[in-house]
């Protein structure tokens, strides 16, 4: 649902038939060299008007009006929702709140630890026990390790600590989003999932004229990228830095199961150099589950190191495979998360819209935590925004409105102050020693200080532009998967219910054919085979048996973004597939 915030909002979506039945996508020739295999057939590289598979097609559009419209129904997205039909109700006044969601369910899409920390659920819904939210699992002890390769070493966490979990609940984040779903329709909000935002720019398809649009895509939107450019909102924050996040559900033997207990690691498998982590947390849900999960940094060096496989590599450390052995996997999936903190926050209001969540990134990175910032983040959009959409004598029912009070009242509130005190956590590991000089620099200025310190640390720049050379950097020997404790890709992305209709345009789209062979093949030894959690990408000789190519399976495709914001070359472009397509998380 392409959107226009200017004079008026306009959004318009891809629903399940967007695009005509006519796509192959892999193995054509490029129109500008014959030596280069053609990859990328999508509609933003090569233009509708042009391509003779667009004729015929009918591109009548069907309009709607909306006070607001909130593209993506996470956290935000649906904490703002909520709020706006709240303060509706309270004032007596009527307003149509329209939120549309890529996902085939609402939290089909939605992967999290998740340890929730409940104070912006306290202050949207009060009595959120009585109405049965999915919060089981009460965090009942904190286990904090350094490990080597074969041993742990116990970390206290002392009082004040941001690892500290007192009070915090484990949940399935997409099972709670779900519920605020159901809250949110009670209110009388207007779901649409399976509807993919697709352009900020008018295209013909579905259209939702609003007076406000809420971007809460979730980490690096496809809208938010094009905003950042069209309204120059990056102008005065830092770039923003990631992580991958990658995620599984076992069954485990109930003697090793320990509902509420939360347990975090770093060190083995990263190096000092390579930021990351990982958590275990046990469930209290009925059967013996267990969450658990690895985050690696996306502003690693090296071009060999794979996520997945450290992730692997990680569950076969003694203290991690005495709780999994015996056990099954039942889940798998990945995300890219935020790590910028409040250095990298944007600019988050412009005519006619603003941004939400973790869209622009309000992830408290050392708590490892984001939704409780995410939903206090919409609650504050939709308080700004109600008095101006339901204000008497506007010119027009759909012109565009600025709300920066946003802003500026997020920035009084306890998100920002609890952002700006962990600001300089993350960077603090980009020095000689790494994770241990972080660490220390943690313990005296966070633990002591409390943030308070007069200076803010940069970032080291855009993750794309941290790789190294191959010939600089040593391969990373991974073992094999034992199909036990480690598995294959595979066998991964099918526990995570991926599909994509085959006929579409694949939505990993290259600006340029030729620069994966010519430039990331060629210097980075094709990194994009190793970052991606899913097997999308993989490089394979030509039908002539004289060179490569790149092969994109895009049915494969997780939506972590993780391609777009690590591709040395910035040459990929991730863009919204058919609405409805991607992952079918059940409660990740």
């Amino acid at each position: 649902m392409p959107i226009v915030p200017r004079a008026r909002t306009c959004y318009t979506a891809q629903g399940e038939h967007a695009a005509p039945p006519l796509y192959t996508t892999l193995n054509r020739r490029a129109c500008s060299s014959v030596s280069t295999p053609r990859i990328t057939t999508h509609y933003t590289i090569h233009s509708r008007d042009k391509d003779p598979r667009w004729e015929g097609i009918e591109m009548e559009r069907f309009a709607d009006e909306a006070d607001v419209v909130i593209v993506g129904g996470g956290p935000a997205g649906l904490s703002a929702a909520i709020r706006l039909k709240q303060l509706a109700n309270e004032h007596e006044k009527e307003l149509r709140v329209c939120l549309v969601e890529k996902a085939s369910q609402i939290g089909a899409h939605t992967l999290s630890g998740a340890c929730l920390e409940p104070t912006a659920l306290d202050e949207l819904i009060p009595d959120w026990k009585e109405r049965g939210a999915p919060l089981n699992t009460p965090v009942t002890e904190d286990v904090f390790s350094i490990l080597t390769e074969k041993y742990r070493i116990p970390v206290p966490i002392l009082p004040g600590l941001p690892m500290g979990n007192h009070g915090n609940y484990i949940v399935r984040l997409g099972n709670f989003v779900r519920w605020l779903g159901e809250q949110a329709e009670e209110l009388g909000v207007e779901l649409y999932p399976g509807y993919a935002a697709a352009e900020d720019v008018f295209e013909r398809g579905m259209e939702l004229h609003a007076k406000v649009t809420m971007f809460g895509e979730g980490c690096h939107g496809h809208l938010a990228k094009q905003l950042y450019k069209q309204f120059n909102l990056r102008e005065n924050c830092e770039p923003q830095t990631y992580a991958i996040g990658l995620k599984e559900v076992w069954a485990i033997d109930e003697k090793k199961w320990r509902p509420g207990r939360a347990e975090h690691s770093v060190g083995w498998p990263l190096n000092r150099l390579t930021y990351g982590g990982s958590f275990l947390y046990h469930l209290n849900e009925g059967e013996p589950l267990v969450a658990l999960g690895f985050v690696v940094g996306l502003d690693y060096t090296n071009p060999y190191l794979s996520p997945f496989r450290e992730f692997q590599r990680w569950k076969h450390h003694p203290f991690v495979a005495a709780t999994l052995e015996g056990g099954s996997r039942i889940a798998y999936g990945a995300r890219a998360l935020n790590e910028g903190g409040s250095q990298s926050i944007p600019k988050l209001t412009f005519p006619g819209g603003l941004l939400i969540g973790c869209s622009p990134g309000f992830m408290n990175v050392p708590k490892i935590k984001g939704t409780h910032t995410a939903m206090k983040s919409g609650m504050l959009a939709a308080e700004a925004v109600f008095p101006k959409v339901t204000a008497e004598g506007l010119d027009s029912e759909t012109a565009g409105l600025h709300a920066p009070e946003y802003a500026e009242t997020l920035k009084k509130s306890w998100v920002w102050k609890e952002l700006h005190a962990v600001r300089n956590i993350r960077p603090s590991f980009h020095n000689y020693f790494g994770l241990y000089g972080g660490m220390a620099y943690t313990g005296v200025f966070y633990w002591i200080f409390r943030g308070k310190e007069p200076w803010t640390l940069k970032h080291c720049g855009l993750d794309a532009d941290q790789l190294k050379p191959a010939k600089e950097c040593t391969p990373i020997e991974y073992p094999k998967p034992d199909g036990k404790l480690s598995f294959d890709l595979l066998s991964s992305v099918a526990l995570s219910g991926t599909n994509h209709e085959g006929d579409q345009p694949a939505h990993l789209t290259l600006k340029s054919d030729s620069v994966p062979v010519q430039r990331n093949l060629a210097i980075y030894d094709g990194p994009e085979q190793r970052f991606c959690p899913a097997g999308v990408y993989e490089y394979v000789p030509l039908e002539t048996g004289d060179g490569m190519r790149l092969q994109i399976n895009a049915q494969n495709c997780v939506h972590c973004k993780t391609c777009d914001i690590k591709d040395p070359s910035q040459n990929i472009n991730w863009v919204v597939p058919e609405g409805g397509g991607g992952p079918a998380y059940n409660g990740l």
